[in-house]
């Protein structure tokens, strides 16, 4: 640690930030992580890694322990809201290591994050500073300084703002930008395993589909976890926030009529939370002079492709080759970062919105209906038209 020239800054020691202090310090950058949280923490939920996630975290030596605390789903199925009904889709594990070398893990966030600060303090034991809330930055010339809210001021070579969805450092170089609501509110909770019946504790991945909503279901933590999210149309709670705890009385009611599964799931929930789900466009540019933005601070996503980790990973990984790449060279490097990322994020960022559709389309309302679009939509062909472009990426190869 610490043999190449220059103190990179980090705001945000979320997923994204982690995996960036990793991913420079592997590199011989000096790093310091500033996280607003007194404590660190990630959200209690789950967390889809493909197969191009978990080629980034090999990539930063995290693969490895977070597989062992995660679990190989061995396949995805589409499941119909009512009836149940189940089309097979493509195997997670074994196939998916055969095609893209590498698998699809079910992972709880939290233990992503644990992973990757661990090998963070292996490589520098004081690089988190927690309890900094981030004010914003001004440029000095060669330097770039971080603000924090208790007036601290700290000075680097280079910043990278890692602060998530509300990013002081997106203000700060950008100013304000407007969120849209999208008309969708999503329920989440993690569900011990051992209180849903036999027939539910499966190693599978399941997304149940219906017209105007749907939910995803898998296994984290070896299984001893299910994961539920379920994304509903409405336009009453726009609080876009994830720690807003609702009650099962009113998830039940926005999943009136869905298949019994689905209501054992939400009657065994220890607890639900509701958040609004808002929509960004594409930023044009994330990066001026020294400083630049990772993560969701740059391309926050509607959670339906999947892809919202992986891409802050992926990002992660990119920007300690370019660092590497251009050595010396901190403009060249924060823009050779900016060029390899930019276009592929936001094609997943409309990909995760093209999916709102598919999952909610009309259609789908019926048993007829729901048999000609499942099999149009979610055919083999179908499939691989939309993920294999995703699960081939390789973040070791792609020019910075």
């Amino acid at each position: 640690m610490g043999s190449q020239s220059g103190r990179i800054l980090l705001a945000g020691g979320g997923i994204g930030g982690m995996a960036a202090a990793l991913s420079l310090l592997r590199r011989g950058f000096d790093v310091d992580v500033y996280e607003q949280a007194g404590a660190l923490r990630e959200v209690g939920a789950g967390v889809q890694i493909s197969p191009n996630g978990n080629r980034a975290l090999q990539t930063l030596g995290a693969f490895e322990p977070l597989r062992a605390l995660s679990c190989d789903a061995d396949g995805k199925e589409i499941r119909l809201w009512n009836s149940g009904q189940t089309w097979k889709l493509f195997d997670l594990g074994k196939e998916a290591e055969a095609r893209y070398g590498f698998p699809y893990l079910t992972v709880f966030r939290p233990d992503l994050l644990q992973v990757l600060m661990d090998e963070v303090q292996k490589l520098k034991p004081d690089a988190l500073h927690l309890g900094s809330r981030v004010a914003g930055h001004v440029e000095t010339g060669e330097k770039v300084a971080l603000l924090l809210e208790d007036g601290t001021r700290i000075e680097g070579d280079a910043l990278i703002g890692a602060d998530g969805v509300h990013s002081r450092i997106r203000r700060s170089l950008w100013g304000d930008s407007a969120a849209q609501f999208s008309g969708m509110m999503a329920w989440r909770g993690v569900i011990p395993m051992e209180r849903l019946p036999d027939h539910m504790k499966r190693p599978v991945a399941t997304n149940w589909v219906g017209p105007g909503a749907h939910v995803v279901c898998y296994p984290l933590r070896g299984g001893a976890l299910m994961n539920f999210v379920a994304t509903v149309g409405r336009d009453d709670w726009q609080v876009e926030s994830w720690s807003t705890q609702g009650t099962r009385e009113e998830c039940a009611t926005d999943f009136a009529g869905w298949h019994p599964d689905i209501q054992t799931m939400i009657a065994t929930a220890p607890s639900l939370f509701k958040w609004a789900l808002m929509g960004r466009p594409p930023m044009a540019a994330w990066t001026r002079g020294r400083v630049t933005l990772l993560g969701d601070a740059c391309h926050p996503t509607l959670p339906f492709l999947a892809q919202g980790a992986v891409m802050a990973i992926e990002d992660a990984v990119v920007l300690g080759r370019s660092f590497e790449r251009h050595a010396g060279d901190i403009p060249a490097a924060l823009a050779g970062y900016e060029a390899a990322r930019i276009e592929i994020t936001a094609r997943k960022v409309r990909g995760a919105s093209a999916n709102t559709e598919r999952f909610h389309n009309a259609a789908l309302a019926t048993q007829d209906g729901a048999e000609a679009y499942v099999n149009k939509e979610w055919s083999r062909a179908a499939i691989l038209n939309r993920y294999e472009w995703i699960f081939t990426y390789d973040v070791d190869t792609v020019a910075v």
